[in-house]
């Protein structure tokens, strides 16, 4: 049983399993529909860059989903004015962590919501959630070993708040479920609001 009643379908454009336990939190049901937008972004603004990614996402599947709801949503990881997405490679990784390391950064969630009829989008609803994220100042070997879990791997900024990575972290200013990577508080509001 959910505390938010939908009167739709609700569909989510992620592969993320993060997004899913989220949801899964809430008691809403839903089914997903991976999302196979364009993820390239030419903004360096982190607030436009994460809305563009999560709406490309929610509306590459809508025609797919007439009379729903649907949830796109993007993660990133800035710090200085740069975003750091997921690494390529263990270097890349463990260069991530080490920038990231002593330092307080910034993770934004980018999402959209979409009510769908059969003639195309009704409604859409965009919006960014930031949280801030202190590290400690982890050194190079515990970074290292870290990266060997292979949890860094897939995820934006080469860490996992809801994981191992969580032993990096000191402190979070924010919404702890905008870094796992869905504001889930907030979009389940926004759902009922699109109603």
């Amino acid at each position: 049983m959910s505390l938010i009643q939908l009167s739709l379908p609700l569909i989510l454009a992620s592969a993320s399993p993060r997004r899913r336990e989220l949801l899964d939190q809430s008691g809403l049901s839903y089914i997903v529909d991976v999302s196979d937008a364009d993820e390239t972004c030419d903004t360096k603004d982190p607030g436009e860059y994460v809305m563009e990614l999560s709406r490309r996402k929610a509306t590459a599947i809508c025609e797919r989903h007439p009379n729903s709801l649907i949830i796109g949503a993007d993660t990133i990881v800035v710090y200085d004015d740069e975003i750091l997405g997921k690494p390529s490679d263990e270097k890349e990784a463990l260069d991530m962590l080490m920038y990231l390391s002593g330092r307080t950064h910034q993770v934004l969630t980018g999402v959209t919501l979409l009510r769908t009829s059969h003639s195309g989008i009704l409604l859409s609803r965009t919006f960014a959630e930031v949280t801030n994220v202190t590290m400690y100042d982890n050194d190079r070997d515990l970074l290292q070993r870290y990266i060997d879990t292979k949890e860094p791997m897939d995820k934006a900024g080469a860490y996992g708040i809801q994981g191992m990575g969580a032993l990096l972290v000191e402190r979070i200013e924010g919404d702890y479920n905008t870094v796992v990577g869905l504001p889930l508080a907030r979009v389940c509001r926004e759902l009922g609001d699109l109603t």
